[in-house]
């Protein structure tokens, strides 16, 4: 909008009725209106907060339990001393020990202790599934070697056209 120059007090007056009438009309649609626009950004911004549940504590036991008879072990298993807290039994000390000695640059320390761990079954690591991806390789076994079947004839030494792109169909470069 352009800007007029002629302004006299007769427009002025005008201009000053408009933005007091505007003014007026702004404060009564606040006064109706404004408690139920509150009402509305208060519930908004109540269930943008994140829902915060009770933290469970796990109930003592009320009888001690009975003393564990001594079970001949299938081989180096998990210690049976870990607190219940813990979803992962303890690591052997013999593979703690991998941790302390040397570096990862080195192939040593951490890498080999990372390494040690992967080797093992994942109930030799922790006492249950955690997640639902656990429960694809929960309790397989070893893992078994795969060998690599190789199969001469059904290869073909190339894809390619033997007489250049764009000559006919040599019966040559079929496979059939």
């Amino acid at each position: 909008m352009l800007r007029q120059l002629s302004m006299d007090t007769v427009r002025q007056n005008f201009w000053k009725e408009e933005f007091l009438r505007e003014k007026m009309l702004r404060c009564e649609w606040h006064r109706k209106f404004g408690s139920m626009v509150k009402a509305k950004q208060k519930a908004k911004a109540a269930a943008r907060l994140p829902l915060k549940l009770p933290t469970l504590h796990p109930k003592a036991p009320l009888s001690p339990p009975p003393a564990p008879k001594v079970v001949p072990s299938r081989g180096p298993g998990p210690a049976l001393e870990a607190p219940l807290q813990s979803e992962m039994y303890p690591v052997l000390p013999a593979t703690r020990a991998l941790l302390y000695e040397g570096i990862s640059h080195d192939c040593q320390g951490r890498y080999r202790y990372l390494n040690a761990r992967k080797r093992d079954m994942p109930e030799m690591r922790y006492r249950f599934p955690i997640t639902t991806s656990f429960m694809y390789g929960w309790q397989l076994g070893p893992p078994a070697k795969q060998e690599l079947v190789s199969c001469k004839t059904c290869r073909i030494e190339s894809f390619f056209r033997k007489n250049g792109a764009f000559s006919p169909l040599d019966p040559r470069d079929l496979a059939l």
